[in-house]
C-alpha cells in the first residue's frame, strides 16, 4: 500500500510533532513540527524538511548550518499523530550547537546541563 501523508492525523493548525533520532545511536536529538506537505517532501529528497511556526515556511535542516538530517526512514505512531525520523545527522541537532536539543534535566527537583556544546 502506497503511503499517503494526508492519511495523518494533523493538529489544528494543519501540523504534527516529529521527533528526530539518530539512526545509529537512537539519540534523541530534537523535536519539531511538520504539515502534509513536509512530510512528502522529506520523503521525495531524503532531507528532513520541517515546517517552522515562528516564520511560517518550510526549513531543509542543516541547509544554512550545514547540520543536515539525511533520512533513514520516517515511522508513525499508532495514532497517526506524530512522526518519527531516523536521521543520518551531521554535526550538532540543536541551534544551541549541542548535539541533542534534550540537554536538561531535572534530578531532584533541580535542573541539571547534561551536555555542553560541540565545537
Amino acid at each position: 500500500m502506497r503511503f499517503d501523508p494526508s492519511n495523518l492525523t494533523y493538529d489544528d493548525r494543519g501540523l504534527l510533532p516529529v521527533i528526530a533520532q539518530d539512526h545509529a545511536s537512537l539519540e534523541i536529538l530534537m523535536l519539531a513540527w511538520m504539515n502534509a506537505e513536509a512530510v512528502q517532501r522529506t520523503l521525495d529528497s531524503g532531507r528532513v524538511t520541517y515546517w517552522s511556526r515562528s516564520r511560517q515556511s518550510f526549513w531543509i535542516k542543516g541547509e544554512t548550518s550545514g547540520h543536515v538530517q539525511k533520512l533513514v526512514e520516517m515511522r508513525y505512531d499508532c495514532d497517526q499523530d506524530c512522526i518519527l525520523v531516523l536521521v543520518d545527522q551531521t554535526g550538532p541537532a540543536c541551534h544551541t550547537g549541542r548535539r541533542s536539543c534534550f540537554y536538561t534535566a531535572v534530578r531532584d527537583g533541580e535542573t541539571v546541563e547534561l551536555m555542553t556544546p560541540m565545537t
